[in-house]
Parts: C-alpha cells; sequence; structure tokens
C-alpha cells in the first residue's frame, strides 16, 4: 500500500477532500489544487459551496485570482454531499472545535464528520486529522469511529494522522504553503505517506514525528506557549499601570537584548479560534490523569479578565473627564481579533463592547475590515466612515484593534479622550488625551 500510494502521489493521481472549508479548509485546499491534485472541498455552508463553485473567494489568506483559476480549470470544486468521499484517496478534516459553555471541548463537528468518512471510507485511503484538539483525539476517538463504521483495519487498510493547521490570518509572510508541516501518524508507513503528500504541495519543511499524539501536544504546546506569556505582560501591564510606569516603553527597553527575550504584548484579551482555546484542551484533558495545569490556568485568568480590566480603565478615565460610564457614548475602534484582518471570532473587542454596555454605556464602532458582525445572535454595524464629528462625539474613543488604515492623528486630534489598548498611537507626538493600557 505504501509505495502504490507513493506512486500515485508523485504522478498526480490522488484526489483530495477538505472537509471545512473556513480559514484552514479553503487555503489547503487552493494548495492542494495548485500542487496539481483533483481537489473536492466539503461544507455544511450552501453559501461557502456555491462561492467557491463561482470562483469566489470569502478568505483573506486566499488570492481570488488563483481561486477562480482553478476552479475554471476543473481542478476545485465543492459540495455539500458527503457522497463525495467516495471518489477521494486523501482527506483532510478541517472542522471548529470549539469550547462549549463550561469551557470544555466540543468535539460534536469532528465526531460528525468522522461518522460520514468512515461510511466511505475504503481501502489505501489517508485522513488526516487538521483541526486543533486535546492529545490523544487521533487515535482514542478518531481512530475507533473510522475502524467501528467502515470495517476497516488503521494502518493496513488506511492510514491515520494528525497535522496541525498553522493558519496565521493576516500574516504577510506566512501563509499556508511556506509555513512549515508536523506530520504525526499512527505507524511508520503512514507516517512517510502522509508527510510524502504535504512535501509535493507546501513549500515549508515537513518535519516528521513519532506519533499523532506528539504532533496534537505540539500544537497545544505552541499556542499554549503564547497564551501564557501573553498573560505575563497582560498582568505586568495591569501592575505597571498602578505604579505609574508605561510598560510598552518596559516591553522596547527588553526587547533591545539580542537573546534570552522574545516580545510580547498586552492587550484587551485573546481572540481567534487558537490561542484562547488550545489551553482550556490541555487542561481538560489532564484532569483525566489528575493533574492541574496551575501555570497555565492562571494566564487564561488574567486573559479571559482583561476586557472587564479593560471597561473598568475607561470608567476611570471617564471619570477623570466627569463622566460617568452610564449614558456615556463611547466609540471602539476595530472589532477584528488581530490587526488587518476581517475576522472577529472570539473577539476580545467585541467583549469589551459587551461589559462597557453593562455599565450602561452607548457604545458604537469603526473596523473598516468588519462592516457588522453577530455573536450569540446579537451584533452590530460598524459606522460607515471614521471622521472628524464622529470622533469628536465620542466621550471616550477606545482603540481595542490596531489596523493600518486607520488615521491615527485624525483620532487623537479630533477626540476628547482615548484609551488605547494596543498602542497603536504610539508614533503620535501629542499625547495630552492619550491614556495606555
Amino acid at each position: 500500500m505504501k509505495q502504490k500510494l507513493l506512486d500515485k502521489i508523485k504522478k498526480r493521481e490522488i484526489t483530495v477532500g477538505v472537509v471545512g472549508l473556513g480559514y484552514v479548509g479553503l487555503p489547503l485546499a487552493v494548495e492542494k489544487a495548485k500542487a496539481g491534485y483533483k481537489t473536492i472541498g466539503f461544507d455544511v455552508h450552501a453559501e461557502k459551496v456555491n462561492m467557491v463553485n463561482q470562483g469566489e473567494n470569502y478568505i483573506g489568506d486566499v488570492v481570488d485570482s488563483e481561486l477562480a483559476h482553478l476552479v475554471e480549470s476543473g481542478l476545485l470544486s465543492a459540495t455539500t454531499d458527503f457522497s463525495f468521499m467516495k471518489n477521494v484517496d486523501f482527506v483532510a478534516i478541517c472542522v471548529p472545535t470549539p469550547l462549549d459553555q463550561y469551557q470544555q471541548p466540543d468535539i460534536s463537528y469532528l465526531e460528525a464528520s468522522t461518522k460520514e468518512i468512515a461510511k466511505y471510507l475504503k481501502k489505501e485511503m489517508m485522513v488526516v486529522l487538521e483541526s486543533t484538539t486535546y492529545p490523544g483525539t487521533t487515535e482514542e476517538l478518531i481512530k475507533p469511529l473510522l475502524e467501528n463504521g467502515s470495517g476497516l483495519v488503521c494502518g493496513e487498510d488506511f492510514y491515520l494522522g494528525f497535522s496541525p493547521e498553522r493558519v496565521d490570518p493576516g500574516n504577510a509572510i506566512y501563509k499556508t504553503k511556506n509555513t512549515p508541516k508536523v506530520v504525526g501518524a499512527i505507524g511508520e508507513d503512514a507516517t512517510e505517506v502522509i508527510a510524502a503528500m504535504y512535501r509535493e504541495v507546501l513549500e515549508g519543511d515537513v518535519y516528521t514525528v513519532s506519533s499523532p499524539a506528539i504532533a496534537e501536544m505540539e500544537k497545544i504546546l505552541e499556542n499554549t506557549y503564547r497564551n501564557v506569556n501573553i498573560g505575563l505582560v497582560n498582568e505586568l501591564a495591569i501592575l505597571s499601570n498602578k505604579m505609574g510606569i508605561n510598560f510598552w516603553e518596559v516591553i522596547d527597553a527588553a526587547k533591545s537584548k539580542p537573546y534570552g527575550f522574545q516580545a510580547f504584548y498586552p492587550g484587551p484579551g485573546l481572540g481567534g479560534h487558537c490561542i484562547p482555546l488550545d489551553p482550556y484542551y490541555l487542561s481538560w484533558k489532564a484532569r483525566e490523569f489528575g493533574f492541574h495545569t496551575s501555570m497555565i490556568e492562571s494566564s487564561m485568568m488574567v486573559n479571559d479578565r482583561m476586557p472587564e480590566y479593560c471597561a473598568e480603565r475607561a470608567s476611570k478615565i471617564l471619570n477623570k473627564e466627569k463622566k460617568a460610564m452610564n449614558g456615556s457614548n463611547i466609540l471602539v475602534l476595530g472589532v477584528a481579533y488581530k490587526q488587518d484582518i476581517s475576522d472577529f471570532r472570539v473577539s476580545p473587542a467585541i467583549k469589551v463592547i459587551e461589559e462597557l454596555e453593562k455599565e450602561g454605556a452607548v457604545v458604537i464602532y469603526f473596523d473598516p475590515n468588519v462592516p457588522e458582525y453577530r455573536v450569540r445572535g446579537e451584533g452590530k454595524k460598524s459606522e460607515v466612515a471614521l471622521t472628524a464629528e464622529l470622533l469628536s462625539s465620542a466621550d471616550l474613543v477606545v482603540v481595542t484593534t490596531a489596523h493600518s488604515n486607520v488615521d491615527y492623528a485624525l483620532v487623537q486630534q479630533h477626540s476628547k479622550a482615548i484609551f488605547d489598548t494596543k498602542n497603536a498611537l504610539k508614533e503620535i507626538k501629542n499625547r495630552g488625551n492619550i491614556e495606555l493600557l
């Protein structure tokens, strides 16, 4: 089986399936198709499927013209019918793995997708999970579901592995194609074949590990490392504010050291699908072994509280202006979870808005990249333009996302008071109305 699949990979005789056409799945599907493999994407949302089949892009990291060309050439298509799986040789699972209301892993999308794949699983097929999840998922959940649903044996009849997605939306340098990939599979043959498939597609290095669990833990380590360090600087930012110290200047000084220090920056909280969520997967799994991830959980507590802390700071700034939070007009700049993207998943800016509104503030927002958002059935629309009149009408302007396409000189010139949680106005010289996180 191994040599046969390696030959088919080289000859571009593999048909690829990608389950989930979001921020991870669509860029991956595009790269597979660009490499010459016929690729079929699946998504439960008919709107996404229709857009792909019409060559219309909805993901920032995908080039519009490339998507249109691949669809036109017949290398890329999409469907809402899971029976497409019977025609594929390689399938990548890229479905959401969110947290439930109790901050525990919600694997319902993953479980449902795997059960559907099992119905059409055939011999000499490769299945790779890319969704971030807790260590053990591939071997403890995916493998039994595939074997029991198909009657096939992993390692003998089909190959199964885990290769964590490393998508960083908005990154101008590293995209799906040139970001190094980690692959861990069940058995050496599976690892070799799945790694070969990625090497034919990607420019970045493919690093193989001895098991799916290693690869799963590796991805959790990447994001927990960032979570813990961001928790550290958030806590020190709170302390520095009490001490009257500009913590942003502290970081700039510290990063002058050429070794032993990596700069992390404070902010209104953590956003996106990975960094805020992944440590919860690990903490949940650790309880199975009677282990408490005390350092990780402490950083999560600090980071989770930042939106509330930002609202408290906003209230204090208004008090200096002899204004109560209740009834004050507040303009929030940016609701995307990071700069220069349109993704507002788990955005701390939206949580800040909710905290401000709890205290009776009248909140509007402007984000040039997010014309509107909806969370848990409720949402807002962005102001159409950032004008002097809009800025001057606000009792307080809160900067929660440091978009580069915002005129911060205009913001400083026409705002009564500014709370800059991202140091977005760092180049502005006149700082009399600016307060930093």
